[in-house]
């Protein structure tokens, strides 16, 4: 009876953790991670991270890969378990001082916190891959489109 009991439990933090979990629109993620400073950061507009983010977890906040190597990635920016969140299970550097759960829900102010340090590192935007093949010198204006936020016209220096 008690094995019934922990399996409820289990179940139960499972269910609210999927509840908590968003997969955003579009424009929806555009005006938050406007919002939260990201166009301009350090020389990426909004389009850099719509880009970076659709390729890599479709907008979904609780979307978890797991790599070969034996670390995951979390949330909607796919931060890396080896480098940036503790899950527990990866030895890390967790250089952003969290819990790798705490990227997986529709609150996005941690994410953002995060993604901001992986940009303010000598990798920058690179450190994604997705956005090395899918974004960099590309066209970013379709990402905005139907939005109402604007591109800004700050250099683009990435520093």
């Amino acid at each position: 009876m008690q094995a019934w009991g922990t399996v409820v439990v289990t179940l139960a933090a499972l269910m609210v953790a999927t509840v908590d979990a968003k997969i955003y629109e579009r424009c929806e993620l555009a005006t938050k991670l406007e919002k939260a400073g990201l166009n301009g950061y350090k020389g990426y507009s909004v389009g850099d991270w719509l880009c970076m983010a659709h390729y890599e977890s479709g907008f979904d906040t609780s979307f978890v890969d797991h790599n070969p190597d034996g670390s995951s990635e979390y949330g909607i920016f796919q931060l890396n378990s080896a480098w940036w969140c503790d899950n527990g299970v990866t030895p890390t550097q967790n250089l952003c001082h969290m819990d790798c759960r705490d990227l997986l829900n529709r609150h996005l102010l941690d994410d953002i916190l995060c993604a901001k340090r992986v940009v303010s590192s000598r990798n920058s935007m690179t450190a994604w891959n997705s956005w090395s093949r899918h974004c960099s010198g590309h066209d970013l204006s379709e990402w905005l489109k139907g939005c109402d936020v604007y591109v800004k016209t700050d250099s683009k220096i990435h520093s």
